[in-house]
């Protein structure tokens, strides 16, 4: 299984979920709001500390392995722009995942 966290520009966030609802075998996705700060191309870390945080969208995701390449393909196309600060996409094994309600767990609790 994998833990896919995305972050992504806001005005991506609707094409990006409805193409995520469309996939016959997506298990779901968690949406937060988030606000942080990356490198800035060009300038030199004293220059970028002065600036303030921008707004982003980060997704979470859990998958199972063999769906791991589509569901980051999927993000990857619908929130690409072309521009710095389209944003990232990183992917974690999970060791164990555990279905609250009902005690299952790894695959079946996704």
């Amino acid at each position: 299984m994998k833990e896919i966290k995305a972050f992504i520009r806001p005005i991506c966030l609707d094409k990006v979920l409805t193409a995520m609802h469309e996939h016959p075998e997506f298990p779901g996705v968690t949406v937060l709001k988030v606000r942080g700060m990356g490198r800035v191309v060009g300038r030199d870390s004293e220059d970028a500390v002065g600036f303030g945080a921008i707004e982003m969208v980060k997704l979470e995701c859990i998958v199972r392995d063999d769906q791991c390449q589509e569901v980051l393909g999927v993000i990857q196309e619908h929130a690409h722009t072309g521009r710095p600060g389209d944003g990232k996409i990183t992917v974690q094994t999970l060791d164990t995942v555990v279905r609250i309600r009902t005690g299952e767990s790894g695959v079946n609790a996704i």
